[in-house]
């Protein structure tokens, strides 16, 4: 079976930094994500880890850009 999902890192060297903030955040929200399969867990659980991921990674750009620190997009 072929993988075609379109959820990849668009900088690889990122992917244990995010993978790791996974494992941070749902640590936080509570959700019980293990490395590995995790289809035990509810679409609501895994839908918050990911978007509270994004929630954080919003507020660290806007708190970089009101420094004069951000990039252009």
């Amino acid at each position: 079976m072929s993988n075609n999902s379109s959820n990849s890192t668009a900088v690889p060297e990122a992917k244990s930094a995010l993978n790791r903030f996974k494992f941070e955040v749902a640590n936080e929200l509570g959700v019980p994500l293990t490395d590995g399969y995790n289809g035990n867990l509810t679409s609501k659980q895994n839908g918050s880890v990911g978007g509270y991921m994004v929630k954080k990674m919003i507020e660290a750009q806007e708190r970089q850009m009101s420094q004069g620190q951000g990039g252009q997009f």
